[in-house]
Order: C-alpha cells, then sequence, then structure tokens
C-alpha cells in the first residue's frame, strides 16, 4: 500500500536557515530506513542537487526499501532559482537526478513547477518518454491547479499532485481533494504541519535564521504572526485533549481526508522523525478531529502562503479566485465532451509499492 506518512528530504538541505551536517542527515536518512519509513522525497532544486546526492548515499544497499520521488522542471542555476520546463531540461534533470541518487529508476518524478511559458503537455511529454524508457516509474505535478491536471492527463497518466496542505493551508479543498480522489490520483500533502506551526515549535519567527523562507511568509511576520500565535494555546489545548502531540493532531487530521491523502512531513530530528510516523497508528475521536478543523481553518489564519514574488510561481487554486470556485465540476464537464480520461489517474497502482515490494493504489 502506499505509505500515509513519508519523509519530505527537503530540511536535510535547503530552505529552513542552517542545515544538518551530512553526517547528521544521512543519520536521520538511515533512522528513517531502520524505522520502516516507506517513502522519500527529494528534489533536483533541494540544495542545487546535494540533497539528492544525500539520499542516494543513504540508500546505498537499500534502494528497494523506499517509494523514491524526485522532481524537476525548478533547479538552482548560478545561485538563482530558475523554473524550466522545456522537454530538453527536463530530460537532462532527470538523467542528472539519477546520477546524484545513484539508482537507475525514480519510482516518481514531479515537474515540480508548471513553466507558464511552456504548455504543461510538453513538459509532462518529456517525462513521459523518461517513464517508456524505464528511468522514472510514474509521473507527478507539484503546486498546479485542476485545470492544469486536467491539461496533463490529455497527455499521460498522472500518479500524485504534490500541493501544499494543512490546516492552515486548504487550498486543496477548492478542488484538488475531490478531483484527485475521483481520479485515482494520490494527493501527497506538503508542509502537512503548516512549516513547524502546527507543530507548536516555531518560536518568535523573528529570531529565525536569516536564510529560513519562512522569514519571508506573510504569516510569519507582523500582525499576521500575532494573530496566528493567539491560536496556539487552544491548539495545544485541544492536542493535549486528545493524548497527542500537536504534530500528531495535524497529521491525523490530514489523513482524515481521504485514503488517497499522503503527508510528507519533514524534520532534522530523529526524535520528531519518530513522532511523526507515530502519527500513523493513533485513532483520534471524529468529533475533535471536526473541532480541529474550525480552530484552524481559512477563517482563522491570517495572511497568505506565498509573498507576491513566491505566489507567482504557483499555479494551485487560490482562495477568492472566481476561477477555482469550482474546479472540479469544470473537469468533470470536460470529461463529458471528451475531453479527457480522468482514468488515466490510475497509473498509481503502477509505482505505489510497500516496503515488502507489493503494488497497489492508496487505501
Amino acid at each position: 500500500m502506499l505509505p500515509r506518512i513519508g519523509l519530505g528530504c527537503m530540511n536535510l538541505s535547503h530552505a529552513y536557515g542552517h542545515a544538518p551536517s551530512d553526517a547528521d542527515g544521512l543519520a536521520l536518512l538511515r533512522a528513517a530506513l531502520d524505522d520502516g519509513v516507506a517513502m522519500f522525497d527529494t528534489a533536483t532544486l533541494y540544495g542545487a542537487g546535494r540533497n539528492e546526492e544525500l539520499v542516494g548515499r543513504a540508500l546505498a544497499g537499500r534502494r528497494d526499501e523506499v517509494l523514491l520521488a524526485s522532481k524537476g522542471g525548478m533547479a538552482i542555476v548560478d545561485g538563482v532559482k530558475v523554473i524550466d520546463g522545456r522537454p530538453e531540461t527536463l530530460r537532462t534533470q532527470v538523467d542528472a537526478s539519477l546520477r546524484r541518487l545513484g539508482v537507475d529508476h525514480i519510482d516518481l518524478y514531479y515537474l515540480h513547477r508548471w513553466d507558464k511559458t511552456v504548455p504543461i503537455g510538453e513538459s509532462v511529454g518529456a517525462l513521459a518518454e523518461a517513464v517508456t524508457a524505464g528511468r522514472i516509474g510514474a509521473i507527478g505535478l507539484s503546486e498546479v491547479s485542476v485545470a492544469r491536471l486536467h491539461e496533463a492527463l490529455r497527455v499521460a497518466p498522472i500518479a500524485a499532485v504534490q500541493n501544499e496542505y494543512s490546516l492552515w493551508s486548504r487550498n486543496p479543498e477548492l478542488g484538488m481533494l475531490e478531483a484527485t480522489r475521483e481520479a485515482g490520483i494520490a494527493l501527497v500533502a506538503f508542509s502537512p504541519v503548516g512549516r513547524g506551526f502546527l507543530a507548536d515549535g516555531i518560536g518568535e519567527p523573528a529570531l529565525l535564521p536569516e536564510k529560513d523562507i519562512r522569514r519571508g511568509m506573510p504569516r510569519f511576520q507582523g500582525a499576521h504572526w500575532v494573530a496566528n500565535a493567539a491560536l496556539l494555546p487552544a491548539w495545544r489545548a485541544l492536542a493535549a485533549e486528545a493524548g497527542v502531540t500537536p504534530a500528531q493532531l495535524a497529521l491525523v487530521w490530514l489523513r482524515s481526508r481521504g485514503p488517497h491523502v499522503v503527508s510528507i512531513p519533514g524534520t532534522t530530528s530523529i526524535a520528531h522523525l519518530r513522532e511523526n510516523a507515530a502519527a500513523d497508528d493513533l485513532v483520534i475521536d471524529a468529533g475533535l478531529l471536526a473541532r480541529a478543523g474550525d480552530l484552524i481553518d481559512t477563517s482563522t489564519v491570517s495572511g497568505e502562503r506565498y509573498a507576491p514574488g513566491p505566489a507567482a510561481e504557483v499555479d494551485a487554486e487560490t482562495f477568492g479566485d472566481a476561477a477555482s470556485d469550482a474546479p472540479a465540476d469544470a473537469v468533470a464537464a470536460d470529461e463529458a465532451a471528451g475531453g479527457s480520461d480522468l482514468s488515466r489517474g490510475s497509473a498509481v497502482s503502477s509505482w505505489a509499492r510497500s516496503a515488502d515490494g507489493a503494488t497497489g493504489a492508496p487505501a
């Protein structure tokens, strides 16, 4: 079965201030393997390729123990982040990912961002060639809208969509949650504990390391942070009532959103790694989960996910966007008109593997 909780590896090389040493990163990855964490998620972008190299070192001799996911189409070029979805770029990046990871195939390869200067069908077509060649097992998309998913499905099966999803980032509920469920596509939630907010581990954002990306995110700034931090006492109390940690409550809530929803929390702490993994076995009363959803949702969280610059790079539905009011209905209407075959999302069954090698779609 597809793991319900995997490991997002970005934190080990990228984005949240000072990355741990390679030795500490390897120790965490190997602890994850030893504990049976069965999905690792990395990317060309993370650490300008160093994250893939680190994951590859950890997987040496243990490749078959995990479902391995990586991404292309966004990379660091001469010190600058570049989104490039041209087919020739993706072909080169797939091969580079394979070399850095030290593997002969990658189970799931995402288009990390849709390059708005390139029709998504052209980008997906290049990844479909890699599937045919056996270099990747299946295609995923990241931070896309239902409309873009629909366009991609006209070209090739899509196994997974990876968008931000958590109690405090509900954008997939504007259509992607339902569209992926209906199509048999995995919805892989990154930042499932709200970039640490729902784990109650942020402290004062102004004290975060200078290069921590959260310092530039509206929700962690000024009056937005004051309003959001005011939610934490009730959030802690709710987790205590459930007998779990705040991070575990966030992960169990996300698991309740559907059997096709997968979380990939990241961490640099082995203790937190095990805390997150343990959430997969927890049972929390539906009424308490509903209260969690009422406490932290779009109406109570202050600030946008991203500042304007990074926000322009993503395609996922946004609250207040009239075009996103009923995207799932739009997909259904187009399918009825012969626009695409949403059953092509059933490719998820071809790459969803447990550690013992069994295959199957998410249950």
